[in-house]
């Protein structure tokens, strides 16, 4: 395959699998040679096994570090600092895009930048949306206060009232307390309820 003729292929795409280009008439063999050939030129960036991006010169998509998160690894979403940094919910930056799924954990370091993944099981797989991110991509993405509890679920003693004092939160006007509560009566778990009730008592308001 030429370069040009995978230019049109990918309709602007800028993370693409390499299943796209092997379900053509080229023989696989030939396919992944090219790859190579790409990637040490310089206009393909290997993301992961199988996972590749257009380096900058080529792209016609903007690039979110969300999206990218969503591509890599299917059945995740965007949570923990990454979501409440997103939220403005906590003051520091994070540079590590921070995701919770439901297959194994692992933390990919790309060219793209570092991505890490916390496992939860099937029961807490919720409270998130597909958000936009601007300029045509969006990315699923944690609720806010689904963020937090994610991040008290996966934290040792992440319910005690230490703990929530440690993540100096900010903008808490923005949280729902009866939100907060409701996500963490759906988990049917303890420590995420007494965490939902605090949180709740901290934006300062009755849950109902």
């Amino acid at each position: 395959m030429k370069w040009e003729a995978l230019l049109g292929v990918l309709g602007g795409e800028a993370v693409i699998h390499s299943s796209i280009l092997l379900s053509g008439r080229e023989p696989a063999a030939s396919v992944r040679r090219q790859l190579a050939r790409w990637v040490a030129s310089g206009r393909l960036l290997r993301l992961r096994r199988s996972f590749y991006a257009l380096a900058s010169p080529y792209r016609t998509a903007a690039v979110h570090p969300f999206s990218v998160a969503n591509r890599l690894k299917p059945a995740s979403y965007v949570s923990l600092q990454s979501a409440l940094g997103h939220y403005g919910l906590i003051p520091e930056h994070v540079p590590v895009v921070t995701c919770v799924t439901t297959g194994r954990p692992e933390t990919l370091q790309t060219p793209l930048g570092t991505f890490s993944y916390r496992h939860v099981s099937r029961r807490l797989f919720f409270g998130y949306r597909a958000a936009d991110l601007g300029g045509g991509v969006s990315a699923f993405l944690a609720a806010p206060e689904k963020a937090i509890l994610d991040l008290v679920h996966l934290s040792p003693r992440g319910d005690s009232p230490a703990y929530l004092g440690e993540l100096r939160l900010q903008n808490l006007d923005m949280l729902d307390p009866r939100q907060l509560v409701e996500f963490a009566r759906r988990s049917a778990s303890a420590k995420l309820k007494r965490a939902g009730q605090r949180l709740a008592e901290l934006v300062g308001r009755e849950p109902g």
